[in-house]
């Protein structure tokens, strides 16, 4: 058997702005959550994210869970641009998930946040991103989402 390894990429802090609210949907309670900005650092990678990005959030009827679908623009300081792109949940008690959503501090071991990422970019240099599959381990305080993001080995 071959174990999986992970290997710290970068930490990742997200600036979000306000939430477009959808509403009821027949795939479930959606929103729209524009990503105005933040940073990345890591041994490998550090940068800025750029305006433009997107979080589309599904959530169940009894907030016990909910599903992201994120799409980032990185510019490394070198200034290569990479397009991240992650899929996740965060999920927990609802009464634990309404304080993380207010900003309110709580034990990240409290709650379940992880996502699944890949990368997409032209520059040769960061080349081997494109076939990088990359987990995440998320938490939420009142500036916004953080990640400390691995690349699996």
């Amino acid at each position: 058997m071959n174990p999986i390894r992970t290997e710290l990429l970068f930490r990742l802090d997200l600036a979000v702005g306000e939430h477009h609210v959808l509403g009821q949907t027949p795939a479930g309670s959606r929103r729209i959550a524009p990503v105005a900005g933040g940073t990345f650092h890591g041994p490998q990678l550090s940068g800025i994210v750029l305006p433009g990005g997107t979080d589309w959030i599904t959530e169940d009827s009894n907030g016990s869970w909910f599903q992201i679908n994120v799409r980032l623009p990185l510019q490394t300081h070198e200034g290569e641009l990479v397009v991240m792109a992650y899929k996740g949940f965060r999920s927990g008690q609802p009464d634990i998930l309404q304080k993380v959503a207010r900003g309110e501090p709580v034990d990240p071991n409290d709650y379940y946040y992880r996502v699944v990422g890949t990368f997409e970019t032209s520059a040769v240099r960061l080349s081997w991103l494109n076939t990088l599959v990359a987990v995440g381990v998320g938490s939420r305080s009142a500036t916004g989402p953080a990640y400390d993001v691995f690349a699996v080995l």
